[in-house]
This record gives C-alpha cells, sequence and structure tokens, in this order.
C-alpha cells in the first residue's frame, strides 16, 4: 500500500509517522476507524475544491481575454484537465510517485498498477485525485498566457507533456521522495512545484508564440488589450481564492492534522495583503486604482503563501502578501516592457516570478513554533535564527525547478512549431478563434453570428438581422 510519507516527505518523518497511523488505521476486524475515514473525507474535499479552482482560471482567462476567444479559452480548460486526467492516470502519477530512480524519476506504479482494492485501499484511491487535480493546476496556468492566438490542436499537445512528464518528474524531486526531499526544501503546497512550473512553462510558451496582433508599436512601446468582462474575472478570483482553502490546508494530507485552520488563516492573511499592496502600488504609479491590478494581487499572494503557508506566522503569511502585490506590479512592468513578451492575464508574473519569491520567503520568514504545529518540522528560516541555510536550499529548489520547466517547455513548443505550426493565422487571429477554430461565437446577441448557407460555407450575419 502506497503510504503518506512517499507523497510528502518534505514532512519530518515523526510527524508524518502520526499522520500514517491516522490515515491508514484499521480495526482489527479490518474495517476502517473514524480517523482513516476523516482523512479520505478530508482528501476528497479538498481535491473537490481545488478542482473546483479549473472553474475559477476559466472565468480568469476568459474575463481578461476578448470576447471573440472566450469560448476557445473555456475549451481549452476543459481539455486540460480532460486529457490531463488520462495522461497523469496512464503514467504521470507513476513518474511522480512510483518507486524512485536516484532521486530523479519514479519507476512503477503506471495506470495506478499498484493501487488495491481491498478495505485499506480507499485513502490511496482519494490520494490520487488529490495528486491528479494539482497536476491539473499546473496544466491550465498556461493557457492565460498565450490566450488568443495558440492553436488548439497545439494546446492539445501541450497539455499531453506537461501533465505527462514536465510536472511529475519535477514534483518527483520533492513530493516522490526525490533528491530536493533529501536536501530539506520546503513546498508545502506547490509554489514552485506547481505553480511555478506552470508559469515557467507559460513564458516558454508566450516567447515562441510572440505577441498577439497590435501588442507592441515600432518604436517598442505596448498597447493595453482590455478584456472582455472584468464581471468574470472577478468571479473567477473569488473561486479560486475559495478553492485554495483546500489547495492549501488540503496538503496536510489528514483531516486530524490540528494545523489545517491555522494554514487556511496564513492562506487568507497573503491573499488579502497580495490584493491590498498591488492596488496601492499601481495606485501610486498610475493614478487610479485598479480592478485587474488588485484580482491579480489576490492571486499573487495565495501563489506566494503556497510554498510557506504551513511553515510562517500569520505576520509572516503578511509580509509576504504584502511584497507578493509589488513583486507583481513591478513583475508585470519587467515581462512586458523588458522582456517584450505578451502575457494577456499576467499568468508568468503571478505564477512563475511570485512562486519563486514565496518559496524563497521560507527560508526568509520560516518559524520553528509555526513547523511544529503543522507538522513542518522546527524549521527556522534567516528571521529566526536559522541563517542562510535554509534560504539556500530554497533558492536551489527554485532554480533547479525553473530551469526544468522553462527549457523543457521551450523545446516542446519549438518543437511543435517546426512540425505543425502552433500560431494561428494572422486573419484567424482577428476574427477570433472561437470563429475560425471551433465555429461558434460566444455572445451572438451582441455582434455578428455565423448561419449555415450550404455545407461548409460559413455567412456572417449581423445580429439585428439574424434575430427572430
Amino acid at each position: 500500500m502506497m503510504k503518506l510519507r512517499h507523497w510528502k516527505r518534505a514532512l519530518p518523518t515523526a510527524v508524518m509517522l502520526a499522520l500514517t497511523v491516522g490515515g491508514v488505521a484499521y480495526a482489527q476486524d479490518g474495517g476502517p476507524t473514524p480517523e482513516s475515514q476523516i482523512d479520505v473525507i478530508w482528501l476528497l474535499l479538498a481535491a473537490f475544491l481545488v478542482f473546483f479552482m479549473q472553474a475559477g482560471f476559466a472565468m480568469v482567462e476568459s474575463g481578461f481575454s476578448r470576447s471573440k476567444n472566450a469560448a476557445n479559452l473555456l475549451l481549452k480548460n476543459l481539455m486540460d484537465f480532460a486529457v490531463g486526467s488520462l495522461l497523469y492516470f496512464a503514467i504521470g502519477f507513476g513518474l511522480m510517485y512510483g518507486a524512485s530512480y536516484a532521486g530523479i524519476i519514479g519507476t512503477d506504479n503506471f495506470f495506478l498498477s499498484k493501487l488495491g482494492f481491498g478495505p485499506d485501499s480507499a485513502y490511496d484511491w482519494a490520494g490520487f485525485l488529490f495528486q491528479l487535480v494539482f497536476a491539473g493546476t499546473a496544466a491550465t496556468i498556461v493557457s492565460g498566457a498565450v490566450a488568443e492566438r495558440l492553436k488548439f490542436s497545439a494546446y492539445l499537445v501541450y497539455s499531453v507533456i506537461i501533465v505527462g512528464i514536465i510536472y511529475p518528474i519535477s514534483g518527483h524531486w520533492l513530493w516522490g521522495g526525490g533528491w530536493l526531499a533529501d536536501l530539506g526544501f520546503i513546498d508545502f503546497a506547490g509554489s514552485t512545484i506547481v505553480h511555478s512550473v506552470g508559469g515557467w512553462a507559460a513564458l516558454a510558451g508566450a516567447i515562441v508564440l510572440g505577441p498577439r496582433i497590435g501588442k507592441f508599436n515600432k518604436d517598442g512601446s505596448s498597447n493595453v488589450i482590455p478584456g472582455h468582462s472584468l464581471t468574470l474575472a472577478a468571479l473567477g478570483v473569488f473561486i479560486l481564492w475559495f478553492g485554495w482553502f483546500g489547495f492549501n490546508p488540503g496538503s496536510t494530507l489528514s483531516g486530524m492534522n490540528p494545523g489545517i485552520g491555522y494554514i487556511a488563516v496564513t492562506t487568507n492573511m497573503a491573499a488579502a495583503a497580495g490584493a491590498v499592496s498591488a492596488l496601492l502600488v499601481n495606485w501610486v504609479k498610475t493614478g487610479h486604482p485598479s480592478t485587474e491590478m488588485a484580482l491579480n494581487g489576490a492571486l499573487a499572494g495565495l501563489v506566494a503563501i503556497t510554498a510557506g503557508t504551513a511553515s510562517v506566522t500569520p505576520i509572516g503569511a503578511l509580509v509576504i502578501g504584502l511584497l507578493a502585490g509589488v513583486v507583481l506590479v513591478y513583475g508585470l512592468l519587467f515581462i512586458e516592457r523588458v522582456l517584450k513578451v505578451d502575457d494577456p492575464v499576467g499568468a508568468v508574473a503571478v505564477h512563475a516570478i511570485n512562486g519563486a519569491w514565496g518559496t524563497l520567503a521560507v527560508g526568509l520568514f520560516a518559524a520553528p513554533a509555526a513547523g511544529a504545529l503543522t507538522g513542518m518540522g522546527e524549521v527556522a528560516g534567516l528571521f529566526y535564527g536559522g541563517g542562510f541555510a535554509q534560504l539556500s536550499v530554497q533558492a536551489i529548489g527554485v532554480l533547479a525547478v525553473g530551469l526544468w520547466a522553462f527549457v523543457t517547455a521551450f523545446i516542446v513548443f519549438k518543437t511543435a512549431d517546426v512540425v505543425m505550426g502552433i500560431r494561428v493565422s494572422p486573419q484567424e487571429e482577428l476574427e477570433g478563434l472561437d470563429l475560425t477554430e471551433h465555429g461558434t461565437i460566444s455572445y451572438p446577441e451582441f455582434g455578428a453570428r455565423v448561419v449555415n448557407a450550404q455545407p461548409g460555407e460559413r455567412v456572417m450575419m449581423p445580429a439585428a438581422e439574424s434575430a427572430g
């Protein structure tokens, strides 16, 4: 049976044994104990919350993009999870949690071949589902950064690679008991393992694709291309914030862990601080309070706290979130004005850069008392007398995972571009991917709609003429 320690070996051995007792304890007659059932229910509840984050990403990405591409983004968010579910079941889970080869890659349990059907298997099946929704999160981050110009077929190819290979291998380094776990790297719920992997892959895709038509002028200056619905974007952020209460507290992997409530508090503190600081910093810079910046600020705070949510104090979480908002504002400027990369939803700044910041912050703000409560061990960061030891380990993990995700994703996108072409034509981009890729329009009442005149022929008609 797959033990809990195989999934979160970053936790100290003594605590892991305690959680294992709670997670797989069974009565003498072979039936589950109340404690083990609580753990199963907790994992499933957390998995359902994280799955609901897919809806949040869909709303954010479609809301921050133009209406002519809304259906395309909704379908990408649906299919990256659907395709990802199949690939993670087939090979991803085995590469991530199978028997380790040199601490680098898992080598068995493909197609869940080692999960049993006995009365003691309930926790393992729930655990697989919990890990699957994390893989789906890593994959869906990319769709916003490459929005409005990536072919749907190319996105499916990318989804196969990131969920089947890129995410599981780097995930094995920590959560599968690999070399980062042996170093003592701390990333409780995935600032780096999940969010930075998706963020760096997003950067690679955006670089290979190039900017949208009209984003940059000949002199290098950029133009704002507004999304079509801040209402949808705001709804998406609230959904993601809600889902994060499964993402972070759920990573205790046990409903008996006394730190669940504490982790929820630090998660919320950082999100709130990120929204406030991003709003204020951008307000000072531009002279007006930006709804878009505040929304992304909340997400930046959530991403940043995810690594250290079980290891820092509420004050530490507050500081991490405040600085995440600052990192977001200047990260967006750097990506757009210096790198000249077009990221319609700000995914790289939110997930890659703030994922790195939050992971490094563990080496600064880790508090022994917090770790003792949540089961992360009494690790002390630089500001708590621990010196640079933990900060150095965190930097190694950030660099290694970042390079792995960016380089491999860049190779995937570049190869796909050579083989099949990954960008739609200029005409298709101008018309919108909803129409040209999917033959549909997301808002027919507010513009032209498509009718079939002859088989295979599309005719555009004004909405007023086609009504009734």
